[in-house]
């Protein structure tokens, strides 16, 4: 094993197009931040990178969404994002924006150093285009029928409802999200990264030299190298992003997956002036925490780039998580299905630590977890308080009740407090080599073991009786304890900063250090102990209730909006092309069926101008003798049209719902017929 003298530790980018939630917070940020404060408190040179991703695709359409800019969509989101992560105790060294004016010439001078280098493919393509709206489409900008599950509603990119990648040509009935309109193939120009010819470099450096990498990790790499790399796209038509900064690349910007990882970079160069020991010595382990949806990206896609720049390290590891689930299902930004982190802050106030554990002990390492709100409830009620919690409280309790909060002097340690001091040993090197092998669900289960091993410790020896009998006894039985209690304030600060700095301050600690913990001797004899006070309290039903009736809001609201297909917006007509329009309130007279179709009803309509015939296809919906004298709003000045040999003389006017279903849009009360709508 390499012996670098530098770490450097990047988390992935989120996109600036929402809040995050405990899904995000799983599967990068805590386990990226566990690793750096572990490293921290061993002292070592340790960066910790991190960044909001402000371009592409999922930005323009929130913007278009919320009618704001895409500079607006991204000040608002980086600002929530990034006090989220404080809050959270997420310990960036620099939080930075892909936006910002140095990753802007970063990012360009890094495609033009591999454009000057020859490393791109140069070739025409054809994409869809708007031809209403006058652009081309991103794959995110076109929707249409899943080719796989046959839903509609799919992105030219990916299928929310089955989850298949897709491509945007295999879209049934694609259509544009900007306009409506049905986009056609036109010709454009793009650089290509080409992945194929770094495919025996990827070969060797991941399946020959990397096979220590996790197995959901190294697992997906295998898949994609053995399915044969192909050239991958780096610009886009796009206005939004870092502009391609070559002649001919006028209204193109670079592709997002190349943009955002050449971030990290960027961020660093922002933080120290010394930004290329950290990127450009191979004395410096460089680690990527990401979830699986990015393996691809900074397994093959970044360090192709990196190898095709030439001066860049390589990283040593991605140790990358799989999926959280909520309740059973997919966390889904789109349904609100999800627990979003200034909301949990809102309703669980300073219990930070608490998600940080129980996101950690159920963490999605190698494959999908579930979480559960009860399951959150049971690990704080039966591990953090009953475990953890009472074990410092009885420690520091006794220690006030016997010796006025001053570490007693131990006596003669017999087998059993032998055993135990060993013990401790024993559970902080669990610890430390489960974190060294990025296990962060095995470290934190074997630094709770370690309170496991005090509650046991007190319960055997029962200073409380013994305090009676045999007080000398109880003096090296508390101090005993006393150093349990002193290393669980330092194993457990990268789980759980907030509660590890609230247990320093009672026990009258400095600053964490990871040798610290490993002496058999942390509070000396005669030091003095502050008061003690609830590490964790209990959380009630009433509590998880809530959170369980917010969620069943969601799921119900996302059950009503089921099945809706809203086609998109027309184009604006002007206010004279409407006041065209007469539309008036009638009352159908007569209505048949006519013969030899299954569709059209024929309608005698008294307009209160005159009675006229109107075909309708409506005769699947209504049957003839239940709509006469019903009211009905009608377009009547629209041109009359020969159907089936009769002249209809216009339209009524109906509403589809979600299943297909028609109703009728007329007065909510009696009318005169001829009344105008306007």
């Amino acid at each position: 094993m390499t012996n670098f003298k530098r770490t450097l530790v990047t988390s992935a980018l989120p996109y600036a197009n929402g809040p995050v939630h405990i899904g995000h917070l799983a599967g990068v940020y805590v386990p990226a931040d566990i690793y750096t404060r572990y490293l921290r408190l061993k002292g070592e040179d340790v960066l910790f990178i991190g960044g909001s991703d402000e371009h592409g695709v999922p930005i323009t359409l929130k913007a278009r969404k919320e009618g704001i800019s895409p500079q607006d969509v991204v000040d608002k989101y980086h600002n929530l994002i990034k006090k989220s992560f404080e809050d959270f105790g997420i310990s960036f060294d620099i939080y930075s924006r892909t936006t910002s004016k140095v990753h802007h010439e970063t990012a360009a001078q890094f495609f033009r150093t591999l454009y000057d280098k020859g490393k791109f493919l140069e070739k025409e393509s054809e994409q869809y285009f708007d031809p209403e709206a006058q652009q081309f489409l991103a794959d995110r900008y076109i929707t249409g029928t899943c080719p796989h599950c046959h839903k509609d509603g799919a992105y030219g990119d990916q299928c929310e409802s089955c989850g298949t990648s897709l491509n945007a040509m295999d879209l049934i009935n694609p259509r544009s999200v900007i306009s409506g309109s049905t986009p056609v193939l036109k010709k454009t120009k793009h650089w290509y990264l080409p992945l194929d010819k770094h495919e025996p470099f990827l070969k060797k450096w991941i399946l020959e030299d990397h096979k220590e990498w996790k197995s959901n990790v190294y697992g997906q790499c295998k898949s994609w190298i053995d399915l044969g790399l192909q050239p991958r796209a780096v610009s886009r038509d796009l206005d939004w992003g870092v502009p391609i900064p070559v002649e001919g690349a006028e209204g193109k910007v670079l592709y997002v997956w190349f943009d955002a990882p050449i971030g990290y970079i960027s961020a660093t160069k922002e933080l120290t002036p010394d930004w290329e020991k950290y990127w450009k010595d191979p004395e410096c382990r460089m680690l990527h925490f990401i979830g699986k949806d990015n393996i691809v990206f900074h397994c093959i896609i970044f360090p192709s780039m990196l190898k095709a720049e030439g001066s860049y390290i390589l990283p040593d590891n991605v140790p990358a998580n799989e999926f959280l689930n909520l309740e059973g299902d997919k966390i889904s930004t789109s349904r609100n299905w999800a627990v979003w982190l200034h909301e949990y802050l809102e309703d669980f106030k300073d219990k930070q630590d608490v998600l940080r554990y129980v996101l950690t002990a159920n963490a999605p390492e190698t494959k999908d977890n579930d979480f559960t709100w009860k399951d959150f409830q049971a690990r704080n009620n039966n591990e953090l308080v009953a475990i953890y919690g009472n074990f410092v409280n009885r420690s520091i309790v006794l220690t006030h009740k016997y010796y006025n909060g001053v570490v007693p002097t131990p006596g003669q340690y017999n087998d059993f407090d032998k055993e135990t001091v060993t013990g401790i040993q024993e559970l902080i090197g669990k610890v430390e080599v489960a974190l060294d092998n990025f296990r962060f669900r095995e470290a934190v289960k074997e630094a709770m073991n370690l309170a496991r091993l005090g509650n046991k410790y007190l319960a055997d020896t029962e200073p409380w009786k013994l305090i009676k009998t045999d007080p000398e006894r109880v003096k090296t039985i508390m101090y005993i304890s006393l150093q349990i209690t002193a290393a669980l304030s330092i194993l457990m600060e990268p789980f759980m900063p907030f509660s590890s700095r609230k247990l320093r301050d009672m026990l009258g600690m400095e600053e964490a250090d990871w040798a610290i913990s490993k002496q058999e001797e942390i509070l000396k004899p005669g030091h003095k102990i502050n008061e003690g006070e609830l590490l964790f309290q209990k959380i009630e039903d009433t509590e998880i209730d809530r959170q369980l009736e917010k969620l069943a809001a969601s799921k119900k609201a996302n059950e009503m909006a089921a099945g809706r297909n809203i086609n998109p917006q027309k184009d604006n007509i002007s206010f004279d092309d409407f006041s065209k329009m007469d539309i008036r309130v009638g009352t159908i007279l007569e209505a048949e069926k006519l013969p030899k179709t299954k569709k059209l009803l024929r309608l005698k309509i008294d307009t209160g101008l005159d009675q006229r015939t109107v075909v309708s296809g409506i005769a699947e919906h209504f049957n003839p003798e239940e709509i006469i004298g019903r009211q009905v709003t009608m377009l009547v000045n629209l041109e009359p049209r020969n159907i089936k040999g009769i002249e209809s003389q216009g339209m009524i006017l109906m509403a589809e719902d979600a299943d297909g279903k028609l109703v009728f849009v007329g007065p909510d009360k009696k009318i005169g017929n001829g009344s105008e709508v306007r």
